[in-house]
């Protein structure tokens, strides 16, 4: 057996082991990198080590640090208050105000899992009120957060674009944040006319009195249900919450003890903050990563009680997965093992049939394991076939591969379909597990297609 092989394979058996035990995947892939690197790359650790991603290190550190202190300070739960009061009566367009807030909060630098796990509880409890589906509801949040997951300074935007620029591929952020928000966005408004959406749009709340909102958990890290070897999960983990500030009771008690107002100057001001950075880093280029911490230490320093709650909330795990699996790629590209694959797949003689066959590894692969490690590790994977005359766009590729590999995120086997299960109310959990189940695998097996068809077929 070739040293590539062996390679690949050990990056398989990493995705298999944090699939089945809740392990996290980067430190599979350090380990892996050092075993593979040391003993069939004949790499030094000091080659090794020089293959960390230091860059989207920052990246992910600063923007998951300056969104938890959005969190913390109430930002967050203002937006969702007023979002929710703005609906006056009309029930059918809660689950429109959902989508929408998911889509805001992953697209300025929450993790998607974090996003859900903040919005689902509301959204489900007033499916469960207002007599809304919560298939619809819980869906509606879910692609909301897959919706804004691609935007430049978002998660899986960083991710993503910093893997397509060291390549030295045709980058095009705005292409894969508009493909992602368009596609979500027309699913989601299939399942709205097919749920029972027309239906709602006719319906309104009994009385005319302002909507009620409970006050949202924000001074923690969201919590769920831990997938294994899902470090989208394992990033929500209770020590965590722990050290991010307590119980709930608790955090009501200190919000209604300093009466502080919704849309008071620190909330304000971390608006503009996040409006800020998005202008910085997409009008003058400006490097996200050190922005984000720029602007997060403003905000600490306006209220330093609020930094230590804050640095606990960091998605350390999720850091901990990205860089290193983006390691683990950097061996296999010095040892040659990027473009033995990338070799394979264009002898397939179909281009076509290889970008097909690429969009269902990373469909199936993501709906069990995290879509951020199948983001690190395919996308460079792909990179020789793209690089060659292939006929295939490669902005157009990544576009379609991005939202293939975390639209199956629908699935209750994945920490966002997971959440919205466990936060459903009055229904029967076994037949709704079902009803998901059913509904992530006809989207595992249709939506690789279907955008291979968009993105890779019709352009061509």
């Amino acid at each position: 057996m070739t040293p590539h092989l062996i390679s690949i394979y050990a990056l398989v058996a990493m995705f298999v082991v944090a699939t089945i035990w809740p392990i996290n995947m980067g430190v599979l892939a350090f380990v892996g990198a050092f075993l593979v690197g040391t003993l069939l790359a004949a790499q030094t650790t000091k080659d090794i080590i020089g293959g960390f991603p230091s860059g989207l290190f920052l990246t992910l550190v600063g923007i998951t640090w300056l969104f938890a202190l959005a969190q913390n300070n109430g930002t967050i739960d203002w937006l969702v208050r007023m979002a929710v009061r703005a609906v006056k009566g009309r029930i059918g367009a809660i689950p429109w105000i959902m989508f929408g807030i998911s889509a805001l909060l992953t697209s300025v630098g929450a993790v998607s899992p974090g996003a859900v796990a903040i919005v689902a509880p509301i959204a489900l409890g007033f499916a469960f009120r207002y007599h809304i589906s919560p298939m619809l509801m819980g869906m509606m949040v879910v692609h909301g957060a897959q919706a804004g997951g691609f935007s430049p300074i978002s998660i899986y935007g960083g991710i993503t674009n910093g893997v397509v620029a060291k390549a030295g591929l045709p980058l095009s952020p705005m292409t894969t944040f508009a493909a992602s928000f368009a596609v979500n966005a027309t699913v989601a408004l299939i399942l709205f006319i097919l749920l029972g959406g027309r239906k709602l749009m006719q319906a309104r709340m009994e009385t005319a009195a302002p909507v009620n909102v409970p006050h949202i958990e924000i001074a923690r890290a969201a919590t769920g249900p831990q997938i294994f070897g899902d470090s989208e999960a394992q990033a929500l983990s209770g020590r965590i919450a722990k050290e991010g500030g307590g119980s709930s009771n608790k955090l009501v008690a200190e919000v209604e003890e300093g009466n502080e107002p919704d849309g008071n100057l620190y909330q304000v001001f971390t608006l503009a903050s996040l409006a800020l950075l998005a202008v910085l880093v997409l009008a003058f280029k400006l490097d996200i990563g050190l922005v984000a911490l720029t602007i997060g230490l403003g905000l600490a320093l306006w209220n330093p009680t609020m930094q230590k709650r804050a640095m606990a909330q960091v998605a350390w795990p999720e850091v901990m997965l990205i860089t290193g699996v983006s390691t683990y790629v950097a061996v296999l590209e010095a040892m040659g093992t990027i473009d033995f694959v990338g070799d394979s797949v264009a002898n397939l003689g179909s281009p076509l049939t290889a970008a097909l066959l690429l969009f269902f590894i990373g469909a199936v692969v993501s709906a069990f394991a995290s879509s951020t490690a199948v983001l690190g590790s395919l996308i460079p994977l792909a990179v020789p076939f793209l690089q060659g005359d292939s006929g295939v766009s490669a902005i157009g590729f990544i576009a379609g591969m991005a939202v293939a590999s975390t639209i199956v995120d629908v699935s209750p086997f994945s920490t966002n379909g997971a959440l919205v299960l466990a936060n459903s109310q009055g229904v029967d959990r076994d037949a709704f597990f079902r009803k998901l189940l059913g509904y992530g695998a006809l989207v595992t097996i249709v939506a690789p297609v279907i955008l291979w068809l968009i993105f890779i077929v019709v352009p061509g």
